[in-house]
């Protein structure tokens, strides 16, 4: 299992449309926050290790309308629950 967080930055406006359709078409739905700052919502994935992360992303996640840009972050160890 691989963690990957993801922060997206939206379309002005767009925040809550780009949540909900996150939520309705990428399988396995993320946990998806909104946060302030450069980006605009922090997606993490719990992804099998079978996954290509860099390919799940590019066609799962930036393929969603109102979304202008991404920066992924890959997890190596939790070290709390």
């Amino acid at each position: 299992m691989n963690t990957t967080f993801v922060m997206v930055k939206c379309e002005l406006g767009k925040v809550y449309d780009v949540a909900a359709d996150i939520a309705d078409r990428v399988d396995p739905p993320p946990a998806t926050y909104s946060i302030s700052g450069e980006y605009d919502l922090m997606l993490v994935f719990h992804l099998d290790s079978e996954i290509d992360v860099g390919r799940f992303i590019t066609s799962e996640v930036q393929t969603i309308p109102g979304i202008r840009d991404t920066y992924s972050i890959v997890g190596f160890k939790a070290f709390s629950g």
